[in-house]
């Protein structure tokens, strides 16, 4: 699996690209939790080129959140209508921040 990672002033920010599954999500998680462990303010993930994400992706998202402890925030921004979805439906989205787009996410 493909993940950009991108530094912006304080803010790290991971680029999933194409899908999170079960296939994809240990390298998905491997990837969140160091961007966590590393100590920056922000952390986004920004889905605008996902299509795809299952519940293993969804599971890694939690574990992002969970692990990123106040003052630091943990934000998603960018989910094509399907991704969205999937956050709604799964209730996620009332737990989680989630942005339109990046700008928003790191203001």
């Amino acid at each position: 699996m493909e993940i950009l990672e991108e530094t912006t002033g304080n803010a790290t920010i991971l680029v999933p690209l194409s899908r999170v599954d079960s296939a994809t999500a240990k390298a998905f998680e491997a990837r969140v939790i160091a961007a966590v462990g590393a100590g920056a303010a922000r952390i986004v993930i920004d889905f605008s080129r996902l299509d795809y994400i299952s519940s293993a992706g969804l599971r890694v998202v939690l574990v992002g959140a969970k692990m990123t402890k106040a003052p630091r925030k943990f934000a998603l921004c960018g989910m094509k209508p399907q991704i969205r979805e999937v956050f709604d439906v799964s209730g996620f989205s009332k737990i989680l921040s989630i942005h339109p787009d990046r700008a928003t996410a790191l203001a």
